[in-house]
């Protein structure tokens, strides 16, 4: 059960994360659920760090920092996945 919140919350962060990112992004939906989980993990791991992880009630700071995280991996990610597939249509 706990995957498959993971990737619920993967989905929702990520398709928050592009439509906050300026411009159109080029990567597939299921590259989005991988690096919105992968912000989600980054944002939990600067809550713990800053020591909101933990809290009564809604973890506001938690959930931004996750947002946060979110978003910078969407954008570096999307520029790798440009620039990757980029390069792979020049060679061939």
């Amino acid at each position: 059960m706990n995957w498959l919140w993971a990737i619920i919350v993967g989905l929702i962060l990520g398709l928050i994360a592009k439509a906050i990112i300026p411009g159109k992004q080029q990567i597939p939906l299921w590259l989005t659920v991988i690096f919105g989980m992968l912000g989600s993990v980054l944002g939990n791991w600067v809550a713990t760090g800053i020591g909101v992880n933990d809290t009564r009630g809604i973890d506001w700071i938690r959930h931004l920092c996750q947002l946060i995280g979110a978003v910078i991996i969407v954008a570096v990610g999307d520029r790798l996945w440009t620039a990757l597939r980029g390069n792979r249509r020049k060679s061939v």
